[in-house]
């Protein structure tokens, strides 16, 4: 790794309040342990992982105030991860580390849901700095922020902080986490159509793989919830052999 600045780093004022938790996920070893003794010289406390299951699987136990992912990863890449921690969490910022430098897959990775995009080699002051302003953007929150946790279509409204969900007809309806991250994904796909394997990939994860059928279910129930007639749906719409679909018009 090329950097213009040796690993070694005086601490900074964060050692003095709670620490900020880093999760670093990369499985080049010895950069791994670089970046964690830096960070922890910052006054970070650092978690890792070496796979794309293992920082799901982190991810999932324990709170972080930001995640540094790798792209080439075995398993399960850094986009699938992300995309993956999008679907049930969009506020602890994402940061890619990775060797892969085109535009094309920088723009990836920030429409996967990232926050920022270094590649390697990397400046060490850089990704230090990058870090300190991500950290603090996670710590902070603006009530702009809260409300982007909130959808709203068509007098109907599905908030993925509470889980719960109130419909145009002023039914109030307490979701499933799974059923959050199923909406969750399907909206942020809006217009388009999400594969059945994109679906349980993310929001049943990598190694559990229910029937369509299932899905399926998840799909009616949502129709009940939103839709004037779950015979002629307008929102929630299944494609035969290929996906699912909302739409919000």
């Amino acid at each position: 790794m090329a950097t213009s600045a040796s690993f070694s780093h005086q601490p900074t004022a964060y050692q003095n309040m709670a620490q900020p938790r880093i999760l670093i996920v990369e499985d080049e070893e010895n950069l791994l342990a670089a970046i964690k003794m830096n960070l922890e010289l910052e006054g970070y406390e650092v978690v890792t992982a070496i796979s794309g299951p293992e920082a799901l699987k982190k991810f999932g136990q324990q709170r972080f105030n930001l995640v540094i992912l790798d792209i080439m990863l075995p398993a399960l890449n850094g986009y699938e991860v992300c995309q993956t921690i999008r679907v049930n969490n969009s506020e602890t910022p994402i940061l890619f580390l990775t060797a892969k430098d085109t535009s094309e897959d920088k723009v990836m990775g920030l429409k996967m849901g990232a926050d920022d995009y270094l590649t390697k080699p990397f400046n060490l002051e850089e990704l230090l700095l990058r870090v300190k302003v991500l950290v603090r953007h996670s710590m902070k929150g603006t009530s702009d922020e809260k409300n982007t946790h909130v959808f709203r279509f068509e007098g109907n409204e599905i908030d993925f902080i509470t889980f719960t969900a109130k419909t145009k007809h002023n039914n109030a309806i307490q979701l499933t986490k799974r059923e959050a991250a199923l909406l969750k994904l399907l909206i942020e796909r809006k217009n388009e159509v999400v594969s059945r394997k994109q679906i349980l990939q993310t929001v049943w994860g990598y190694d559990v793989f229910p029937s369509t059928r299932t899905i399926d279910n998840f799909i009616l129930t949502f129709r009940k919830y939103f839709e004037d007639d779950s015979r002629n749906p307008r929102y929630f719409h299944s494609i035969r052999g290929i996906g699912y679909k909302f739409t919000d018009h």
